[in-house]
This record gives C-alpha cells, structure tokens and sequence, in this order.
C-alpha cells in the first residue's frame, strides 16, 4: 500500500511539475508568484584584489576560500604579536582567497601589501613541505615570523622539529612548494 501511494503523490507532483513549466508566462498561477527561492548569501568583500592562487593555499575543505581559518594574518605582525581571529565584515579576496582582519586597519595594512601578510607555503605547514615535501595543515596558533615572513606549522611538536633547522626547511620548502599545483588540497 506504501508502495502505491507513493507512486500517486510522485505522479501527482511530476504532472503539476510539467504543467506549471509548460505553462505559458501569462498563466501562472499569482500564488507561485509570492514564493521565491533564495540563492546562497555570500560574504560581502571589504576589498577584492584579484589575482590567481600561485600555489595551494590550506583551507579547512576542498573547495573552500577562507585561509588561515579566518585568523587576521597581520595581527601576527603587531607590537604584542598575538594571532586574532578575523570578523566577516573585513574579508579581503587575495589570490582567490579570503583572509579576515579584526579591524579596518588590519585589513588596510594587507591591501597595501598581501605578499608581505600571506603566510609562507599558502598556510601549509612549514616542516611538513620543507622535510617531506608534502601538504599538512597548518595551525594559525603555531607559527614563527622569519626574516619578516610568517611560517605556520602543524602542532606543537612538529614545530620543534622545524626550529631545529629552520633555514634548512625554508630552503627546502621554497623548492618543495612551487611544485605543487594550486589545487592540491590536504587529504586526511
């Protein structure tokens, strides 16, 4: 009986379906009229700077533009050094990805310069692309400022490894990362 009833209500739908998109534009029914269908809200961008990803940046999925897991990448860069996450209302487009600031003039400090802000290795941890040439994610709360360049690294531990050579795995990983195409993404 299960079987049957819903045999008729998908009859039933798939004819009114047809009916209403054969109908002349003329004829619709007013009251398809009053309801809409809403396309997806998208964040609106404090600033778009265009440009295409020169490598991989490290997101939380595949497909997705927020980079460093929304974290300011200049309030890395301040007098107290303290990592801020950043708010919606200051998202700055760079390279295709969207980087959060706290405030107005965190975000303006990065227009004037990205390249400078963006961390190294598209926010992939630094040890991981320098030691085996490979993407791991970075953690925006595990990080080192290098010769004016901020370098995130996987956890705690791994990043111990990395300041046991660290111009050794920035070299490495300045070889290592431009061979990685700008859609590669992290696989668990």
């Amino acid at each position: 009986m299960k079987n049957s009833v819903f045999k008729s209500l998908l009859v039933s739908t798939l004819l009114a379906t047809a009916a209403a998109c054969s109908a002349p534009a003329n004829e619709t029914d007013t009251a398809a009229d009053t309801t809409s269908i809403e396309a997806p809200v998208q964040a609106a961008l404090y600033a778009d700077l265009g440009g295409q990803p020169e490598g991989p940046v490290h997101t939380a999925t595949r497909g997705d533009t927020l980079a460093v897991s929304g974290f300011d990448v200049v309030s890395y860069f301040t007098d107290d050094g303290v990592p801020v996450e950043g708010t919606e209302e200051y998202t700055v487009r760079y390279n295709g990805y969207d980087y959060r600031f706290a405030n107005e003039d965190n975000a303006k400090t990065f227009i004037e310069d990205p390249a400078k802000y963006a961390p190294a290795y598209g926010g992939y941890c630094a040890w991981a692309i320098g030691a085996n040439d490979a993407l791991a994610p970075g953690d925006p709360n595990v990080y080192e400022i290098v010769d004016g360049k901020l370098y995130l690294n996987f956890n705690e531990d791994v990043q111990g490894r990395w300041e046991k050579d660290i111009p050794g795995f920035i070299a490495k990983g300045d070889v290592n990362y431009p061979t990685h195409s700008p859609d590669e993404h992290f696989q668990d």
